[in-house]
């Protein structure tokens, strides 16, 4: 009787390449009747439209702290790792103490904060391609020891329900995978890159001085990170529809 063997974990299957996307805590869903674990629907088909298989996988870290070695295993098994938007980190991760927390902080789960960041660690140490985007680029920043400003003072400043013009650094991953060097993105965010994370360099700014992406010389694999959300524009704006297109070729080769 012959066994049909299955392939090890982190090899490069035939098809679409898996694109792991860690999963968002929800209190309520409107087809579901408990609280459930979910991500954008844009999100997920902007992956599959560049040709990826998008998985969500389920946030572990109890107490708040995911252990490495277990999250290393799971993310062994993809091609590709996408670190979606969500809600904001706790400021405790990025040196305010409890009693220091700005009123405007929204959607606190230390659960999601400690597997997240491990994820970023994990991912950038297996040279894994890696998309951030929105929160994504925030919990990259603070993996490597920056900072965030908790707020940008106010509504009037903060970037949400906005559309605003992007400057990227001529040659960087970004500039590259957009195909320009001026993009107009869809942002939702009111906090914002404060101290720059080890090793990271800034490859997008807004009029405003809002650092809108960052890039990792040094890093094994390919990445990007971006403070904007390409997949609400991705499918009717071919700059957005890149930066999909480049995590998926990088998981694919």
């Amino acid at each position: 009787m012959t066994r049909t063997s299955r392939p090890r974990p982190g090899t490069r299957t035939p098809g679409r390449p898996l694109i792991a996307i860690p999963a968002r805590f929800s209190a309520t869903t409107s087809a579901l009747r408990y609280a459930a674990e979910v991500n954008a629907r844009a999100l997920v088909e902007a992956v599959w439209r560049a040709g990826g298989e998008p998985a969500t996988i389920h946030p572990h870290a109890p107490g708040g702290t995911a252990d490495p070695a277990e999250v290393a295993a799971r993310l062994a098994r993809f091609d590709g790792v996408l670190l979606p938007g969500g809600g904001d980190l706790a400021p405790h991760r990025y040196g305010h103490t409890f009693g220091d927390v700005h009123e405007s902080v929204y959607d606190v789960d230390d659960e999601q904060d400690g597997f997240d960041l491990e994820v970023v660690r994990r991912t950038l140490d297996l040279g894994l391609p890696l998309l951030a985007v929105c929160r994504g680029l925030q919990v990259v920043n603070v993996a490597l020891g920056g900072t965030l400003e908790q707020d940008m003072g106010g509504p009037e400043r903060a970037h949400r329900h906005l559309v605003h013009a992007v400057a990227l650094k001529p040659g960087s991953g970004v500039a590259r995978a957009a195909r320009a060097e001026k993009v107009d993105v869809s942002c939702y965010h009111h906090q914002r890159i404060d101290r720059i994370g080890a090793g990271l360099r800034v490859t997008a700014t807004a009029v405003d001085g809002t650092v809108e992406a960052l890039e990792l010389p040094d890093a094994r694999g390919w990445f990007t990170a971006v403070q904007w959300h390409p997949e609400d524009t991705a499918h009717e704006d071919v700059a957005q529809r890149g930066l999909f297109d480049a995590l998926v070729r990088a998981a694919r080769e």
